[in-house]
């Protein structure tokens, strides 16, 4: 009796049987949810101070931490592109998501011990300058990267299943199943606000003022708490059977198309090539495009090519569809738009690294003594992205519609491209800010000397908001426009590959910016005119790091506008510039 229990709470679309499914969207939301909001409040917790851990606790260099930061973030971001191939190929999501919160939960408990067991990080140090201090060791390094390793993991899998593992457990072919997708998703969202605000003050507070091992046991008992929450509803969760990898589709269309390089590519294609599509597909049938018809060849028959009966190609690995040909054109043609988006983030992962180190050498004191952690600044991110989306859902959207007569008001290409104009502006304040930052810390009386050395300006910490706030909005603009654009432009069946693209576009941008704070770091160092990322801010030029960062962004901009241009959405041969979105109801949980 178990076994046909378990039976009628697992799903298989490949099974030719039907099948009784007791879907319990609502009664399951109480596990799913309270595991989201404990694992989010525990990764983030663990994660939002890093910086400040680094160089205190370890006494590692400002570069040196932040390019270790740079390749951690790195790594969470791609992960889930290697966790969404597993999950769908071999796994399923609910293994998945148990297998990667105890790999997330032991990752944390490593962290943990480095700062609870004093034989773990390198001896305290008192002086003010971090040349002198001692450094970790060998093994006490060793120790923290396969802590850090084991949250790369456990990022890998959580990131790219959580969103669709809860969205399993209701039924889409029902009103009340969609309304439970819609709630579900606002909860979601919700719950990473919650756990932003949360971690980023409270948790960071007890780590920066009162002691590092308690401030990171908390996050750890939180995602220790997250674990229990999923396991308890194991027996009531809807369990999807995995169905194998949409990339061997894409990997048959590329290796046809290479075996027929020397077949004549018909005048015709759209009439020609071989065009079956199985009954079975969920993926909506698309019409011939003129891009990329090198891949048309794939879908050209030849003498050596074998129908089936039901109009099946023989060997897919020799003859594909001409709708396979065209799901691959898509994949390919957001490769040039997914670029951009690596530089588009270099601005955004600034503002959760140097902004750190502004924050220590900048007057952070509030209502008398009271001074706010250095890493809580980064808050506003959050707090200006959740305020502008319901403004920007229920105001400026039917304001737009109005002007433009298109559904949503803007394009979705047209969102991304406001969002990379509003980062160049970013950074243009972010250097601007930390010239005047400067200027005072070098002109005018200091406050003290920050932790890790350096003169504290007498400027405000809070001339750091504005430019966070743009970052937020940025943010609004061209994240959520990218997961929408990924949403929309994939084929039905790569949807959960889809939403790991855009981590993808992050891991790209974290790898470069560690690359690129090293190499400026190695070039300016040795030039006559100084280090521009030197320990102590005061005696570099963070500002000109921005100001390249910004130069990098408006290239980029001018990059986007042209493979926007180029652009064709979906089942469409229409320029992007004229070819409004998507109807946005079905899409409305990811805004």
């Amino acid at each position: 009796m178990e076994e046909n229990k378990q039976d009628n709470n697992t799903v298989s679309s490949t099974d030719h049987e039907p099948k009784i499914i007791k879907y319990r969207g609502i009664k399951s939301m109480p596990f799913i949810i309270g595991n989201e909001t404990f694992e989010k409040l525990g990764s983030i917790g663990t994660s939002s101070n890093l910086l400040v851990y680094l160089t205190t606790v370890f006494n590692m260099k400002s570069v040196s931490a932040a390019t270790l930061v740079n390749g951690y973030t790195g790594s969470t971001n791609l992960a889930p592109l290697l966790g969404a191939f597993l999950s769908d190929t071999y796994f399923g999501r609910y293994k998945t998501l148990a297998f990667a919160s105890i790999s997330s939960l032991l990752g944390m408990t490593v962290i943990m011990l480095t700062a609870a067991i004093s034989n773990m990080h390198p001896l305290h140090c008192v002086s003010k300058d971090v040349s002198t201090c001692l450094g970790p060791t060998g093994w006490q390094l060793a120790f923290l990267l396969s802590g850090f390793g084991l949250l790369v993991i456990g990022a890998g899998g959580i990131r790219p299943c959580n969103l669709a593992f809860g969205a399993d457990q209701f039924n889409p072919a029902t009103e009340s199943g969609r309304k439970g997708i819609n709630s579900f998703f606002n909860w979601y969202y919700f719950t990473l606000a919650f756990a932003v605000l949360i971690s980023g003050t409270l948790v960071v507070y007890v780590q920066s003022n009162v002691n590092w091992a308690i401030g990171l046991a908390i996050p750890t008992c939180l995602m220790l708490i997250s674990c229990a929450f999923f396991f308890l509803g194991t027996k009531i969760y809807v369990k999807v059977k995995p169905e194998g990898s949409p990339l061997k589709g894409v990997a048959q269309v590329i290796l046809a198309a290479t075996r027929k390089r020397q077949v004549t590519r018909p005048e015709n294609p759209e009439l020609c090539l071989f065009n079956h599509m199985p009954p079975s597909s969920i993926n909506s049938k698309l019409s011939y495009t003129d891009q990329f018809r090198f891949l048309d060849k794939s879908a050209i028959i030849t003498s050596e090519d074998k129908i089936n009966s039901d109009g099946s190609a023989a060997n897919p690995w020799k003859l594909c569809s001409m709708q396979q040909v065209e799901e691959v054109k898509c994949i390919m043609r957001v490769i040039p738009i997914w670029a951009s988006a690596i530089l588009y983030y270099i601005a955004i992962v600034q503002q959760n690294t140097y902004i750190v180190f502004q924050a220590l050498q900048s007057d952070r004191r509030l209502g008398g003594h009271f001074q706010v952690p250095a890493a809580s600044y980064i808050v506003f991110i959050m707090l200006s992205l959740t305020i502008w989306i319901p403004i920007y859902d229920r105001i400026l959207v039917p304001f737009l519609q109005r002007l433009t007569g298109k559904e949503g008001g803007i394009t979705v290409l047209q969102r991304i491209g406001v969002g990379i104009f509003l980062s160049v502006l970013t950074m243009l304040v972010s250097a601007l800010v930390e010239q005047r930052r400067r200027n005072l810390a070098l002109t005018s009386p200091t406050l003290g000397t920050a932790p890790r050395g350096g003169g504290i300006s007498s400027m405000s910490a809070f001339w750091l908001v504005p430019q966070l706030i743009l970052a937020g909005l940025s943010e609004a603009f061209n994240s959520i426009g990218q997961v929408e654009f990924y949403y929309k432009q994939f084929p039905e069946n790569m949807r959960s590959i889809a939403g790991a693209f855009s981590n993808c576009g992050m891991a790209g941008s974290s790898y470069l910016s560690g690359f690129l704070v090293t190499i400026v770091h190695h070039i300016t160092s040795r030039s006559g005119n100084g280090d521009w990322l030197a320990e102590d801010l005061n005696k570099g030029k963070l500002h000109y790091f921005y100001y390249m960062i910004a130069s990098l962004g408006a290239l980029n901009f001018v990059y986007f506008l042209v493979c926007a241009k180029w652009y064709r959405y979906k089942g469409t041969g229409e320029c992007s510039v004229e070819l409004s979105t998507d109807t946005r109801e079905s899409d409305k949980h990811f805004v």
